[in-house]
Order: structure tokens, then sequence, then C-alpha cells
């Protein structure tokens, strides 16, 4: 029994070879399209907020400092007048003529930051809503990039992966991080690549109102955990598009604890299981080192050449999107590789149980049907 199991995990160390290297090509290939510079579309982008992470001021000064050719206003949101988020955003807005913060308002369901964007669509200006999360550090084109797609005909949304951006020197916040650049990023690029993603990441979120207002307008998400991607189901069943726009802002990680990282991801993996457990099942060939390890316990002849091919998989893949996102060779991030990988592998194999998930303070559970419980 122990032998084969060796084997499977020998397989399973190949074939995460051969994931590393078309991930790997997947996000050089994203990370080096050109994004759209124009047309500038006027637009409203509206920001949820919740809490005042360590990076919200700057946030909300890159989005501030968009260049954008169109008009465009910034409209942030909190359920709380209290919530740590408000002064920080008056603060940021403070010198801003379009941008403006509303406080309160009913809570209209159990996802609160839908409750939010249904107030904030409502005071919007401009015919194009872009929705965008308050940890994203956006560069100076993002705004163009995500909204000049909505010109072309037949194109109903436009969305954007991300990169992981620590929001302090913490443990726990670096892991993050990676979870994002050498985990998330690779597998989502491949998925898109071949055209099997069907993805729309809520990190970023562009459309028109109109076709908003074809949905039935956020309020027929507001019951549902995993919005973005309702979103963009309910875009495609309209006969539109859902385009990934070539830019990669940075998703800022603020991960106080161990604790705190693993809910985090465990919210994630869970909606993705819930969301396609096919995929998420097929995500077990993603962890080559972890794969090799086992294989390097149970088969004594093969099983070290496979823990060193799974070891230079994952450093190829690290090194690869590294380099595509034009950042240098990071020694001291590599060395968190095994712990970054060991840990993944324990969140996935969490995940694979249905289960309660925790966010901004509450605990859900998820019907099939992605609707939110509070448990």
């Amino acid at each position: 029994m122990a032998e084969a199991l060796g084997w499977l995990a020998l397989a399973l160390t190949l074939a995460g070879l051969g994931w590393a290297a078309m991930a790997g090509r997947a996000v050089w290939r994203l990370a080096a399209a050109a994004p759209a510079r124009a047309p500038a579309l006027p637009a409203s982008v509206l920001k949820p907020l919740h809490g005042a992470d360590p990076a919200l001021a700057a946030n909300l000064a890159a989005t501030l400092g968009q260049r954008h050719a169109a008009p465009f206003e910034v409209l942030a949101g909190v359920n709380d007048v209290a919530d740590a988020a408000a002064p920080v955003a008056k603060a940021a807005f403070a010198d801003a003529p379009d941008a403006r913060l509303l406080a309160g308002g009913a809570v209209l369901g159990p996802n609160r930051k839908v409750s939010q964007l249904i107030h904030l669509a409502a005071a919007a200006r401009h015919g194009v809503l872009v929705i965008a999360d308050a940890d994203m550090a956006v560069p100076p084109h993002w705004l163009t990039a995500v909204t000049a797609p909505l010109a072309e005909p037949g194109v109903g949304l436009v969305t954007c992966l991300y990169r992981g951006e620590p929001a302090d020197g913490a443990l726990w916040s670096r892991l993050g991080a990676l979870w994002i650049d050498w985990q998330f990023l690779p597998n989502a690029a491949l998925g898109e690549a071949f055209g099997q993603a069907q993805g729309c990441y809520g990190a970023t979120m562009a459309l028109r109102a109109e076709t908003l207002a074809a949905l039935g307008g956020f309020e027929s998400l507001v019951g549902l955990l995993a919005d973005d991607h309702a979103l963009g189901v309910a875009v495609r069943r309209l006969g539109l598009r859902v385009v990934v726009a070539p830019v990669i802002p940075g998703h800022v990680q603020a991960e106080p604890s161990l604790l705190a990282l693993a809910r985090h991801e465990l919210r994630w993996l869970r909606t993705l299981r819930l969301l396609n457990l096919p995929g998420y099942a097929g995500m077990v060939v993603t962890f080559p080192l972890v794969w090799g390890a086992v294989a390097a316990l149970l088969l004594p002849g093969w099983g070290p050449w496979a823990l060193a091919a799974g070891l230079a998989g994952r450093l190829g893949l690290a090194l690869a999107v590294d380099r595509a996102l034009g950042r240098g060779v990071r020694p001291g991030l590599l060395a968190l590789l095994p712990l970054r990988d060991a840990l993944s592998f324990a969140i996935w194999g969490f995940g694979l149980a249905r289960g309660t998930v925790v966010w901004q303070g509450r605990r859900y559970r998820m019907d099939r049907d992605g609707g939110m419980i509070e448990a």
C-alpha cells in the first residue's frame, strides 16, 4: 500500500511539473500583453470599505491618481459610520472634488459588500461602474485598461487578475502575498489561457450601468457569497463577453496571524469548491513539491529524484512569475516556498470538506446555490 501511494505521489509530481511549465508561460503572456490605453470612458469607481487596513490610505490615493482622460469619480462606502475606514477615506478625499464617502445605509442582505454596492451604484453619476476592492493597489493606467474594452461590441464586463503585495513585514502577510503570486495567479492565468476558467475576479469588475440593470442590479447578488462569479455568469447569459484585461494590480495582504491567514484562504477555496468541484479537485496536481516529498518518504529509489524534481518545478514557477511581474530574485521569500506549499496543501485539504467560512468577522455556511446563511 505504501509503495502504491509512493508511485501515485511520483505521478502527481510529474503532472505538477507539466502544470508549472504551462502556468509560468501563461503568467508571462498575461504580463507581457499591452493593456488598452483608449478610449477613456467616464466612470464611477465604487469602493466598499470595511476596516482600516494598513495600506488603505495609499490604495485610495492610487485610485484618485488615475491617469484617465475622461471624467471619473470615486465613491467609497461603509456600512457603519463608526467603521475605522471612514476617517481614512475622509482624509483621502478631503481635497478631491470628485470623491465621496457614503456612510450608513440599510444593510440589505447577508453580503454586506454587495449591500454597500447597491447604495453606491444608486449615487453614481457615470454610465460605467467599476467595482474595486479596498485592498487593491492599482497602477496609474488601471482605470483606462479596465474600462476601454467596454467600448467593443459584445463586451459586457471587464475584470483583471492581480499580484500579491504584503501590507507589512509580518510572516503571515508575506505568506498570504506569496499564495496569490505562486498559487492563485498561475492557476487563474492558465485557466484563462485555456478558456476554461470562465472567471470574474471580484477585486476589479467594470460594466455599464445598463448591463447591470438588465441583470436585476446588485440586488440580485446580495444573498450570495460568490457575488463576483454570479455576476460573470449573469453577464454571459445575456450573450455578452467577460474580458480579462492585461493589467495586474496588487492585492495588499494584511494577515495578523496564522489563523487569520488560514480563514482568509479557506473562504476563497471553499467558495471555489462550491462553484467548481472538478476544478478544485484538479488542483491536486499543483503541489509537486508536496508530492515529491511524499514520494521521497515512500520510494527509496525514485523518491529522492521526485523530491528534487518537485522542488525544481516549484522554484522555476516562482522565479518565472516574479520575473514576469518585474521583480528580481527574492532569496528570502524563495526560502519560504516549502512552508508556503505545505500550508497551501493543508488548507486545500480542509477545503475538500463542506464547512463554514469567516468573512468580515462573521461566520457563514453556504447552501448549494452559493447563498449565505449566518452560522
